[in-house]
């Protein structure tokens, strides 16, 4: 400092502050604010002030982060105190003086760079460390890129830590419950360390974060392995070895710990929902609303052609001609809310941001983020690749009958469509929302066919105008013009419990106008949630002449013990049917069902009160014929229980009933969520929870 001026010491004022820019659960020990809002410092001097009036006027604060902090690309501030700050701008407002402290109001501009900040007072030739801070982004701030207006959604989208993800089919819809964490205290630095990473790698610096665009794709790049030293590794539907299947994840807190334990090498293993789970909980804590999306009938690795092949033998096995390609059962991915101010203004709003590898002809592996009304409206040229999502949720699946002698036949009556059920979680609720009409106009709408109609004339400028083999999209090809004189048709449940047979109607008619001698298989074949297939695990077959106009009906099981060892880690049967006529034509249809766990249940007792021990009773029903061996519970909550607990349970006979009592002492208030996982030898991914409401001490 100069000469005799000295500083005793500086009040962050941490506890009010965080609570007026709503971080108080991050840390009530250390100042993280949010930008375009001010925040309140006391500076106490070593001697009264008066008595070094001639420095005073040479006062000034300084900001400056990231490791070579410059006044030319904005990562350092000078700015003077004045009696009246400028809200746009650094800027600093003496609020409150005595002789030995002044009270400075100190203003941070809306655009801003995100990060971790250190923070000076000037005096004459010196410079004096007042202490460090940490700045987010700001969705109560109208200025802010990321301004969200609804209260209720910046409470869901920005602070809450539960949540849940959603799986199974489109025709079955099952939640699972995940841990963001994006507030327990490492966790934010552990974020600026990712964006450190990611930015030595991608060769840019801390002047982009005040964008958020930047920011989304930085941690989208460091989310999978295949770019930087990502986050995490990627498994298909290999043996997860020397790591942890991601069906067993419970929430982001350990991924991210284990990540920067490991010296930032990528965790083992993750897959889509896993990836979105981790970016909604890092963009959560750098304060851009985000939420996780499931879509059902995903065409993915399409490299935006809208049309998509899948194969099968005559048996109707699934084949894997094309591995890259296929029609995922369902997939994962975020939607963040930001203003563009490089787009049009419709499309400032939500956006789609996929971290899952893409095999993409140029470009980065992960896609996005691409204004959702863009992608609605088919304005596929829009940045960033709005063609991916366009073509994920609107290509057509076409079916192809490998014949023996390795011919390729079109199956009749078999186009599949994609991009269904888009969901997500409710605001304030654990209810599923669905989202579809944010993305599509409704099928078979005038407004559907136009937008189809853009993107198909997009295609044809671009292929007559491109020179490489290669465009933005593949045309779609037209419908077969083949007759269609047979119709079948499969009904089953959407979801049945393990255990049980698997019952199947096939109605099959003739409408042709003549009699038909047909030929009838049908089968059922386990699959990977990303359309690869497990094993074939039944087929039967039937012949059978049907006269002009007439139908017949069969009623088939799949016996449990046809696919009790094989059913896959998602649980999914594909059921088939393949029709062939006295024509040598060839009918397609198909459906799939997700097979259920047996039911574990949390009870909690009444009126749990704060910092009072309690215990609640998890209940395990095995309904199988045989025992459920070696069976393993864990159990987390956040302020009900400390990280992660472990159970062993042993064996639980068949038709019978086991509880567990997990004692706990509620540290924190307010709803409060218990989380149970079970696995043993027989299920690996059976998870339940509940959340409950802790009274106040």
């Amino acid at each position: 400092m100069g000469q005799g001026l000295g500083i005793k010491k500086c009040d962050f004022k941490v506890t009010m502050n965080n609570n007026n820019h709503h971080t108080e659960e991050i840390s009530t020990e250390r100042l993280i604010v949010r930008r375009g809002q001010p925040f309140t410092i006391t500076v106490c001097f070593s001697a009264p002030i008066h008595n070094y009036l001639w420095q005073l006027k040479r006062i000034l604060l300084i900001v400056q982060t990231g490791s070579h902090p410059s006044k030319a690309d904005g990562t350092q501030t000078e700015f003077p105190i004045s009696s009246l700050g400028d809200q746009k701008q650094w800027s600093a407002a003496l609020e409150e003086q005595d002789p030995c402290f002044w009270t400075i109001s100190v203003n941070t501009p809306a655009n801003a760079p995100i990060g971790q900040y250190a923070l000076l007072l000037h005096a004459s030739k010196s410079d004096h460390l007042l202490g460090n801070f940490t700045l987010l982004f700001n969705p109560w701030c109208q200025d802010d890129e990321v301004f969200l207006a609804n209260e209720a959604q910046r409470q869901e989208y920005i602070l809450n830590q539960d949540g849940v993800i959603y799986w199974g089919t489109e025709n079955a819809v099952l939640a699972q419950p995940w841990d963001f964490s994006q507030f327990e205290e490492d966790i934010v630095d552990i974020c600026f360390t990712l964006l450190d990473v990611g930015e030595r790698h991608q060769d840019k610096d801390h002047t982009q974060r005040k964008n958020p665009v930047y920011i989304c794709r930085t941690v989208a790049a460091m989310l999978n392995c295949d770019e930087f030293r990502g986050i995490l590794t990627e498994c298909g539907t290999r043996q997860y070895l020397n790591g942890t299947p991601p069906s067993k994840w419970l929430g982001s807190g350990p991924i991210l710990r284990q990540w920067i334990a490991s010296q930032c090498k990528p965790v083992r293993y993750g897959q889509c929902w896993v990836f979105a789970a981790v970016m909604c909980s890092v963009l959560r804590c750098l304060g851009i609303p985000t939420r996780v999306v499931t879509g059902f009938t995903w065409a993915h690795n399409t490299n935006s052609s809208l049309s998509v092949d899948e194969y099968y033998d005559e048996d109707g096995t699934l084949l894997t001609q094309d591995k890259n390609a296929r029609v995922w059962t369902f997939h994962v991915w975020n939607e963040c809310w930001m203003a563009r101010a490089d787009l049009l203004p419709e499309y400032s709003g939500w956006h789609a941001l996929d971290a899952t590898c893409q095999e993409k002809s140029k470009g980065p592996s992960f896609c996005g983020p691409a204004p959702v009304q863009a992608i609605k409206e088919g304005d596929t040229e829009a940045d960033y690749d709005v063609c991916y999502f366009f073509a994920a949720i609107n290509a057509k699946c076409q079916v192809w009958i490998q014949k023996t002698d390795h011919t390729l036949k079109p199956a009749l009556g078999s186009t599949k469509y994609t991009g269904n059920n888009i969901s997500t979680k409710s605001v304030d609720s654990e209810r599923c929302e669905d989202i579809t009409h944010n993305y599509k106009y409704p099928e078979g709408s005038f407004q559907e066919k136009v937008v189809l109609d853009k993107a198909y004339t997009k295609i044809k400028k671009l292929e007559a105008t491109s020179s490489s083999s290669k465009t933005q999209f593949s045309f779609i090809p037209t419908a077969l013009e083949e007759p269609v004189n047979l119709f079948i048709h499969l009904q089953l449940r959407n979801s049945l419990l393990r255990g049980q047979d698997v019952p199947l109607s096939i109605e099959v008619f003739n409408h042709s106008g003549r009699e038909k001698a047909t030929h009838l298989l049908v089968g059922a074949q386990s699959l990977h949630y990303n359309g690869a297939p497990v094993t074939q695990l039944w087929k039967e077959e039937f012949h059978f002449t049907l006269r002009s106009n007439e139908a017949n009906n069969l009623q088939v099981f799949v016996p449990y013990s046809q696919y009790r060892e094989e059913l896959g880690q998602d649980h999914l049967l594909r059921l088939t049917a393949v029709l062939k006529d006295d024509d040598s034509y060839i009918y397609f249809a198909q459906e799939e069902i997700i097979i259920c766990d047996p039911p574990l249940t949390i009870e909690f007792p009444e009126n749990m009160v704060q910092y009072q021990p309690s215990t609640a009773k998890i209940g395990l029903l095995n309904p199988l014929t045989e025992p459920l061996e070696k069976c393993v519970i864990v159990v987390a909550g956040r302020g009900l229980i400390y990280r992660q607990r472990k159970y062993k349970l042993g064996t639980v006979q068949p038709k019978s009933i086991q509880q567990l009592q997990i004692p706990f002492t509620p540290t924190q208030d307010g709803p409060r969520r218990l989380t149970a996982h079970l696995t043993c030898l027989q299920i690996q991914n059976l998870k339940t929870y509940k959340t409950t409401n802790i009274a106040t001490a």
